[in-house]
């Protein structure tokens, strides 16, 4: 069965009730060297929205050419600064806007005035208990889209209230678990537990550390090669000032090359989770942590950083030869400098 297309409407330049607006050309007088091709439709949309920019008017009908602009170009910001005092001047209800954007803005996730629009309506209605679930449906189209989480993000440390952030951490950790190299995700969860103040429950801050070391070495030997994970271990381990050093029990055997099979270690070490079965060893990062301890220590231990620098250059990870290359040129200087 055929089902029949939406009527088009006519161009507002055909429209009786728009009779009364003067459009404007977007090049009035002017002959651009470069001017862009825009359809039809969207070149009227934009000449009326000119005339009712320059006559001031607010009113119903300005909503519905606005919204018509956003929908062919969602970056337009004029269009959408000029609807958000139009719905302010009107005392248009809020919420009704707020399911328009539902709409755009799963339409247009990567579209930043589209967030920018439902920040200023919510900075309004006072109410961001919904944003939650609909930023959690919106991440299910898109899970690693910067300005949703930047969004959340906004929704929590703006309105602050315990309420909102009472799962987040679960929030984060299912995100996590759909997708543990979602570096977005990873991103947040410092947010959640190093950069959002303290939370009722969460003043000690030693446990935090403790907690957040545990859940990230698991992650790590669920995929080694998973860059995210291995910078959050680092970024906690900076956050609360703990030496590189203190791991190396842990980081170890991700830098060696795969231990031979039915070879299980003597003693199990619940703080320092072995790789799993199938990790591809040794791992990137792991090399570069060990390198980074040795570097550390000093005096005879980086020669061990410079090998294993090495490498890295010549062996694990090639494409960023030059940079190792580099760092091991800034360790002879080092050595040297000693020596003398």
């Amino acid at each position: 069965m055929n089902i029949p297309a939406e009527e088009e409407k006519p161009l507002y330049s055909q429209r009786p009730e728009w009779a009364d607006v003067v459009p404007l050309e977007q090049y009035e007088n002017v002959a651009p060297l470069a001017p862009i091709f825009y359809t039809d439709e969207y070149k009227d949309a934009t000449n009326y929205f000119r005339g009712i920019v320059k006559s001031g008017e607010m009113s119903p009908r300005v909503l519905e050419l606005t919204e018509n602009i956003i929908r062919q170009n969602p970056g337009h910001y004029s269009a959408w600064q000029y609807r958000y005092k139009t719905l302010m001047a009107l005392k248009s209800p809020l919420d009704d806007e707020l399911q328009l954007m539902d709409e755009l803005a799963i339409k247009h996730l990567k579209t930043y005035q589209v967030w920018h629009h439902r920040k200023l309506l919510v900075q309004q209605t006072r109410n961001p208990g919904p944003e939650l679930e609909f930023i959690a449906n919106s991440l299910q189209v898109d899970m690693k889209n910067y300005h949703t989480w930047s969004y959340r993000q906004w929704i929590l440390a703006n309105f602050n209230d315990d309420a909102l952030w009472s799962h987040e951490l679960d929030f984060v950790e299912s995100m996590l678990e759909s997708d543990v190299r979602n570096n977005s995700a990873w991103h947040h969860r410092f947010f959640v537990a190093f950069q959002s103040g303290v939370r009722n429950g969460d003043e000690d801050r030693d446990a935090i550390d403790r907690r957040e070391l545990a859940f990230v070495k698991e992650r790590i030997a669920i995929a080694p090669n998973n860059a995210s994970a291995w910078n959050y271990l680092r970024g906690v381990l900076d956050h609360a000032k703990i030496p590189y050093s203190e791991l190396q029990a842990f980081v170890l055997p991700y830098s060696l090359p795969q231990p031979p099979l039915g070879t299980p270690p003597e003693v199990v070490d619940l703080e320092s989770p072995l790789p799993s079965k199938d990790s591809q060893l040794p791992c990137v990062a792991a090399v570069e942590f060990m390198a980074d301890i040795h570097e550390a220590a000093g005096g005879g231990d980086l020669v061990k950083a410079t090998e294993l620098w090495k490498s890295l250059a010549n062996e694990h990870d090639t494409i960023r030869k030059r940079y190792w290359e580099y760092r091991i040129a800034e360790s002879l200087k080092t050595r040297s400098a000693g020596d003398g």
